[in-house]
């Protein structure tokens, strides 16, 4: 997770721009349950990380989580949480953690029998776990995939936030022939599966709809909280020129879903309280 830089307000202009094909497609019935896995909590967190121009003494518990999806005889992974021992002495105070393998056991899921990872970002609690998943194939941005692999890493790059260890396990899986580059925005990954760009939390951070009669947006950092979406206030991006297109994204995923109650925060607790939970799994939809 980044933290917040002071952003540039957005113009009605830019925000047009950015939203140019927001309006949701036709929907196909949906094949896939979605369901959210916590594998911790990081306690005490600051808000002003996660929505700009909150009280910067205002803290809170968040949650740790990635999302599993089954369909179509497949078992899909949207991230994949962090395991690496150096981000529980990096400053965060990281409760109730189970390696998100072990996790995943709790929704009834071996993790030999995950077929595809998305990978929203690069950020070690999000892609942090890819090794745990090792016969999956990984559908990342390409832009995101070339820089973090490369620019990110020389003078001028940035790359906070950015294992090295899961660099070298994402290019090892692409050396397998495991590894899937996804082609910019409004792309479908997966059938019934698309993948939407311009939130810039990274360099090319992606988020999913899941189509169907009930369309479903799993937007992981792009979209920290439900409170983003009420307040239509961006998270911490990768830039701060980036802000408008991280608020025009947060209008977009809205128009995805067909409605704010189908966009899915990547960090908020309450989504453990809005769906029905059972031990660390939430039912967020059934077909």
């Amino acid at each position: 997770m980044n933290r917040p830089t002071n952003g540039l307000r957005w113009t009605g202009a830019l925000a047009a721009l950015l939203l140019l094909g927001a309006s949701p497609r036709q929907a196909s019935p949906g094949p896939y349950s979605i369901e959210a896995i916590r594998y911790g909590t990081i306690r005490d967190f600051r808000v002003s990380g996660l929505v700009m121009g909150a009280p910067r003494d205002e803290r809170m518990d968040i949650a740790m989580a990635f999302w599993l999806l089954r369909g179509n005889d497949r078992v899909i992974l949207f991230d994949t949480g962090f395991h690496r021992a150096r981000w529980f002495d990096a400053g965060f105070d990281v409760a109730d953690f189970l390696r998100p393998d072990s996790a995943l056991l709790q929704a009834g899921v071996d993790p030999s029998e995950v077929t595809d990872v998305i990978v929203s970002h690069a950020h070690w609690d999000h892609m942090g776990g890819i090794d745990l998943f090792p016969g999956a194939t990984v559908h990342i941005q390409r832009d995101e995939y070339a820089y973090y692999t490369g620019p990110a890493w020389r003078d001028g790059g940035r790359h906070g936030g950015i294992d090295e260890e899961d660099v070298v396990a994402l290019v090892r899986r692409n050396l397998a022939g495991k590894v899937d580059l996804v082609e910019g925005d409004d792309a479908e990954v997966i059938p019934g599966i698309r993948a939407y760009t311009g939130a810039r939390h990274t360099y090319a951070s992606q988020y999913i709809l899941v189509e169907g009669d009930e369309p479903f947006v799993l937007a992981s950092d792009n979209c920290y909280l439900f409170r983003n979406l009420e307040t239509h206030t961006a998270g911490a991006t990768f830039l701060p020129e980036d802000r408008a297109g991280n608020e025009a994204a947060l209008e977009r995923m809205a128009r995805l879903a067909g409605s704010p109650a189908r966009v899915v925060p990547g960090h908020d607790p309450l989504q453990f309280l809005r769906f029905p939970t059972r031990g660390r799994v939430a039912l967020i939809h059934q077909p």
